[in-house]
């Protein structure tokens, strides 16, 4: 080895102790995975990269993040094990060029077709902790044209042993975070049951406040059922899981939808809730489940603060390619004291 290639392997070395550093500052898995592929990206120069993860209960593998020319619409794809680069990588646990990809039976084409790349060259090494594969780490296309050497594979196995350490905990943690502030918020509607199903069993009650309570228990049994539900989505989304579906949306609809769901809770409260929404939106692309569940949630949130004789307005207007939603409320606003933590989970 000269002298030149010892200093360029030095280098490399120590850029992945940099990196590794990075990879442990940080517990948010989308962001881990995205500084990863930057990381594969940067020290093998190459044109794109990708991590495919296998899913725990399926088995199935599924790209989970992509960098370069690769696009977001590949994280809706599975991969399958059988006939698949990243399927053979991890079903041997080891790493695996594929100079010509073109010529390979291994290479799975549907990605390439869906995205319209041209993958060349292809990379690959398994994501294993303790002994186990979890996924795959890839990189596409040489910049120079050149093909994957030796100190390519080094590199990216050293950074892949690294990188699967560093998503095992942050998986790790968000689920056991996540079940703590579960059980934290479940704890209020709990009592709330506990309390009243103790209440309802004493022979002092009258018929008249035996059925409010049952009433009680119920509102609250169902809370805990909205509660597990919104736990879940959570947990799909900070995993970097939950996939979101592209469809028509008529977005009149889903607005005029959600006033008429809250307009009950609002006139028992006797708040105004004012129709501002224009008859000719046009139709949008997107995913309208969630898009009513933000919607919900923002109207819903308006009216629960409202006081007696407020009002909230919800409307829409076309600002040239783009839909401006906004919910409007004459309510106390949020103190000065706790916008700091607006974007901290179920603080209030």
């Amino acid at each position: 080895m000269s002298q030149e290639e010892l200093q360029s392997r030095i280098g490399r070395l120590e850029r992945i102790i940099e990196i590794s550093r990075s990879l442990n500052s940080t517990l948010n898995l989308p962001r881990l995975l995205h500084r990863i592929l930057e990381a594969a990206q940067e020290l093998t120069q190459t044109e794109a990269g990708s991590i495919i993860l296998q899913d725990r209960k399926s088995g199935d593998l599924r790209f989970e993040a992509t960098i370069g020319a690769c696009s977001q619409e590949v994280r809706s794809l599975t991969v399958p094990m059988e006939g698949s680069i990243a399927g053979w990588v991890v079903r041997n646990n080891q790493p695996l060029v594929v100079h010509d990809v073109q010529n390979d039976p291994r290479f799975y084409r549907r990605v390439d077709q869906e995205i319209g790349f041209e993958t060349r060259s292809i990379l690959a090494v398994p994501l294993a902790v303790r002994g186990k594969p979890i996924g795959v780490l890839e990189v596409l296309n040489k910049k120079d044209g050149k093909s994957f050497t030796d100190e390519d594979i080094e590199t990216l196995a050293v950074l892949a042993d690294q990188a699967a350490v560093a998503i095992e905990n942050a998986v790790l943690f968000q689920q056991s975070d996540l079940v703590a502030d579960l059980v934290h918020e479940m704890r209020t509607p709990l009592t709330s049951i506990i309390g009243y199903a103790a209440m309802i069993q004493r022979d002092d009650v009258s018929e008249e406040d035996r059925k409010s309570f049952a009433r009680t228990i119920e509102r609250e049994a169902t809370r805990l059922s909205q509660m597990a539900s919104d736990f879940l989505e959570l947990a799909r989304l900070e995993s970097g899981r939950a996939f979101p579906t592209q469809e028509k949306v008529a977005l009149k609809s889903l607005l005029k939808e959600t006033i008429a769901l809250l307009r009950p809770q609002a006139e028992a409260k006797q708040i105004a809730l004012i129709d501002r929404v224009p008859d000719d939106l046009p139709m949008l692309t997107g995913d309208s489940q969630r898009l009513h569940q933000a919607l919900v949630n923002l109207v819903g949130n308006a009216v629960k603060y409202c006081r007696q004789g407020d009002r909230v307005t919800v409307g829409a207007r076309v600002e040239g390619n783009e839909v401006v939603v906004y919910v409007n409320d004459t309510g106390p606003g949020i103190p000065a004291s706790a916008q700091a933590h607006l974007f901290e989970r179920f603080y209030r």
